[in-house]
């Protein structure tokens, strides 16, 4: 799975390297270390305006979601915090990911991903000296998750394969109140390859520079089609460096958590 990335590029570099057409400098998110489910996160997409006919050229967005996907038949939002994820071996046939795997999908700019490791004994990088920090099983033998930072070794972005869905809030009257629709998504897994595959056995799904557009094009809808550009996980090869223990508190951020541990 994945639960946590980071996604520190700026919106105007994120413009350039994706070719949007449309953003609001207002909905500008800060770099983020740390991105946890339930966050905010930068999600580029395709599509035609609601007030625009079908036939209408789609415009390439660069928009802030919620990272967890709530399904439009979902009677409580909370269950997005469980739906992070989505299997590319079943994102076609699971009642929450079907439809918007047809209609909504979309990429999840990220610098790289965590992913944790079982161990034993003390993680690196752990507060020494106060309480709050220290190990208790220390010395036991219990296993521990030691978390690395995975990113690919040739791209300064990875294209993190996603689906994104619209939530109506019926406690919300009108349609054109903002507080009326919530956007969510989620993030494609596949089986890990590379340094990933030694630390964790799934990984998220990056595309290939020129699988985006069709990803991206709200106009395919062919399942089989669309599973076919998920077959290869792009970005060559990965590298995983162990990082501290700190990425494991969601309130912990900054460039610091980035920087390599011994082991």
């Amino acid at each position: 799975m994945c639960g946590r990335y980071v996604s520190t590029r700026s919106p105007e570099d994120l413009v350039q390297m994706f070719r949007v057409t449309e953003w609001r400098p207002e909905e500008a998110l800060a770099p983020n270390w740390n991105v946890a489910p339930t966050d905010d996160v930068w999600a580029v997409l395709e599509r035609t305006p609601r007030d625009e006919r079908e036939s209408a050229s789609v415009r390439r967005e660069l928009r802030p979601l919620r990272w967890g996907l709530v399904p439009s038949w979902a009677k409580d939002p909370k269950i997005g915090s469980r739906l992070i994820n989505a299997r590319v071996e079943t994102v076609h046939d699971k009642p929450a990911f079907r439809r918007a795997f047809v209609k909504r999908r979309c990429l999840l700019p990220a610098d790289g991903f965590y992913e944790w490791e079982q161990t034993k004994g003390k993680n690196k990088g752990e507060d020494k000296g106060k309480d709050k920090g220290k190990d208790k099983t220390k010395g036991t033998g219990k296993a521990r998750k030691q978390p690395y930072f995975i990113h690919s070794a040739d791209e300064p972005v990875m294209a993190l394969a996603g689906l994104y869905e619209y939530w109506r809030d019926p406690a919300v009257k009108r349609d054109d109140d903002p507080a009326a629709w919530l956007l969510t998504c989620t993030i494609l897994t596949t089986e890990a390859t590379d340094a990933a595959g030694r630390v964790h056995p799934r990984m998220p799904l990056a595309l290939t520079l020129d699988h985006y557009g069709a990803w991206l094009d709200p106009h395919r809808q062919d399942p089989d089609e669309l599973r076919a550009l998920l077959t290869q996980p792009a970005n060559g090869h990965l590298q995983a460096r162990p990082v501290s223990a700190a990425v494991n508190d969601v309130r912990n951020n900054g460039p610091q958590l980035l920087d390599e541990v011994s082991v």
